[in-house]
């Protein structure tokens, strides 16, 4: 598996399924190998922010995940990719990875080669996508049917499988509900500005009118925005690991989902990844509007959903205030992650894709 990083998770929400997928994979006896580049942009801020504590902390919370950490120049596939049966290459790879990788496999029949997408570029960067080679992967693992069926009417793929993300319930489960620090709290990035305006109409604004005991983490907020939270009442807590995200939510009485511009308005069906871990949580979420346009849920009763800015303000109100409407909602949430959108869920996913694809094309797809 080739991937941007699996140690660190800063500014990189792929590492949170990537590690599930991984743990669930190894449970069943498989052999697994990540892949990632020495240089990543994720390891490299992490470290500049924080140094190695957290890394080292990361590998004795999962003693069992271990990353293969390569520089491009060096890294000879014919050493590593020597003896696998599945290959899986994220879309957040260097150009020059994702092209060598396509033209082993057209020499090499004895392994399955995936490319695995779970960003909004292919609707917002088309041209960057459709400069990758992937006349020789097998087919695209794409994390929404929009994604998916672009990759196939654009004729970027010839195959692709939707392949949605998941809660990894290793890690996100409910615990002893701890007396609550706060009402509010939000864990997601500010990003690239583009969803600003959501984050002030959905969170700033209303728990501001509220009173509300809020507070926020993530990164690469701007200074001009860690004042506006200051301004509005609103703690900022800066980065925290994924894996103590849960006691973050045990502190707090519900979260939010604030899904970023371009899913919202042109990748209807994909929630972000924080949707799956809070309600295996059993935590109460409220979501800005999104289109669940594929069934994954039921709105209004796994989460409720706001309109606008009065929307949520009337459902903070009432989830702050009222416990049994608090347990109702993570009840019908967990339920609904335990029912379908576990990491253990989406490895049989990714295996049935697997034998279909070998039952269909025995001989492999260049043979």
């Amino acid at each position: 598996m080739f991937y941007h990083s699996l140690l660190s998770d800063w500014n990189h929400g792929n590492a949170h399924f990537l590690r599930g997928v991984v743990s669930e994979l190894l449970s069943r006896g498989h052999d697994v190998a990540v892949y990632e580049p020495r240089d990543s942009w994720s390891f490299n801020n992490l470290v500049l922010e924080h140094g190695y504590g957290p890394v080292d902390e990361l590998l004795l919370v999962f003693p069992w995940l271990r990353s293969n950490r390569y520089e491009l120049e060096k890294l000879d596939l014919d050493r590593v990719l020597d003896g696998a049966g599945m290959v899986i290459v994220h879309e957040w790879n260097s150009p020059e990875l994702i092209r060598r990788a396509g033209e082993y496999r057209k020499s090499n029949r004895g392994f399955r080669l995936f490319f695995h997408d779970t960003h909004h570029r292919s609707v917002t960067s088309p041209f960057e996508m459709e400069a990758f080679d992937l006349s020789g992967y097998d087919g695209v693992l794409a994390f929404g049917e929009t994604v998916k069926d672009i990759y196939l009417r654009r004729g970027w793929a010839e195959r692709a499988w939707t392949w949605h993300e998941a809660a990894d319930t290793r890690v996100f489960y409910p615990t002893e509900r701890m007396e609550p620090d706060g009402d509010l709290v939000w864990i997601g990035n500010w990003g690239d500005g583009e969803r600003t305006r959501e984050i002030d109409e959905f969170i700033t604004g209303p728990a501001r009118s509220l009173g509300l005991r809020a507070r926020l983490h993530g990164v690469r907020y701007p200074s001009e925005a860690v004042s506006v939270l200051e301004s509005a009442g609103i703690e900022y807590g800066g980065w925290v690991p994924n894996y103590a995200v849960p006691e973050v939510y045990a502190r707090h009485k519900f979260t939010m989902h604030v899904p970023r511009r371009p899913y919202a308005e042109s990748l209807p069906g994909i929630p972000t990844i924080r949707v799956f871990e809070a309600l295996a949580c059993g935590m109460p979420l409220l979501s800005a509007p999104w289109e669940d346009s594929e069934r994954l849920f039921s709105p209004g009763k796994d989460f409720l959903v706001a309109r606008n800015g009065e929307e949520a303000r009337r459902a903070m109100r009432d989830l702050a205030n009222d416990p049994s409407m608090r347990r109702e909602l993570a009840s019908n949430g967990l339920g609904a992650i335990e029912k379908r959108h576990t990491c253990a869920h989406r490895v049989d996913e990714l295996l049935g894709i697997y034998a279909g694809l070998n039952m269909v094309h025995p001989g492999g797809a260049w043979a």
